[in-house]
């Protein structure tokens, strides 16, 4: 072999060799590179997932501030409403007592009016009878107690509204009058008050005591009425 040949031979061995070093170079800094991109992807979660951890506890704390600041305003306001509860409880028992008080009054004392009117009357009373003492005189006595039932009739009728009533001559009803006594009479043609032996009042337009009277009874319902006493005593007497 020639020294030319060889000289070729080791020029192209050495430039192999420069080539695979470089392709080796490349390779390992490729390699780096790579190394390099990886470690801040695998740094990036780490540091994400911290920063949630810190946050969490402040954002836990806040809401649980908020919380415990909203149970504080409710229990003020639960507060208040049930001392306004407690205020109106104990004015409506004030209420209720005072209107039961008022109740209880007004039925004791509803007839002080009217017995503050009659209280006159009663003096008119006492001083006629101190005068009939004194005098002995019917006649003024009679007129005296006559013009004191005169005005206790006018009064309670103007002012109360109690009315005495006439039946005398009126036909006999069984809702205004009471038949104390009875008298046939041939001029009647039904049962007709002849007179008042007490009478009746009224209370505006309600009868608050009857009339006590005489009736006049119809002949033929009186003739009527006694057959049919005869008869029942006659069946009374053959039952026996």
């Amino acid at each position: 072999m020639s020294k030319h040949s060889t000289e070729h031979d080791n020029h192209d061995g050495k430039k192999h060799a420069q080539s695979q070093d470089m392709k080796e170079k490349q390779a390992e800094a490729a390699e780096a590179g790579q190394a390099q991109e990886k470690q801040p992807a695998d740094q990036g979660p780490k540091e994400q997932n911290e920063t949630e951890q810190n946050e969490a506890p402040q954002g836990a704390e806040t809401v649980r501030a908020e919380l415990e600041a909203k149970i504080t305003a409710l229990e003020a306001e639960l507060s208040e409403l049930k001392d306004q509860y407690l205020r109106k409880a104990a004015e409506f028992e004030n209420f209720r007592k005072r209107m039961q008080r008022e109740k209880q009054d007004a039925i004791e004392f509803a007839n002080q009016s009217l017995l503050l009117d009659l209280i006159p009357v009663i003096d008119d009373f006492e001083r006629a009878i101190r005068s009939s003492e004194a005098a002995r005189d019917y006649d003024a006595l009679h007129e005296g107690i006559s013009m004191i039932e005169k005005r206790l009739v006018s009064q309670l009728e103007t002012k109360w509204g109690l009315v005495r009533y006439e039946s005398a001559g009126e036909p006999f009803d069984p809702n205004k009058h009471e038949a104390i006594m009875m008298e046939q009479s041939e001029s009647v043609q039904e049962p007709i008050v002849s007179e008042d032996l007490i009478k009746g009042y009224k209370l505006k337009d309600r009868i608050v005591r009857t009339a006590k009277v005489k009736v006049l009874m119809p002949a033929s319902q009186g003739a009527e009425d006694g057959a049919s006493d005869t008869s029942d005593t006659g069946t009374d007497k053959k039952d026996q």
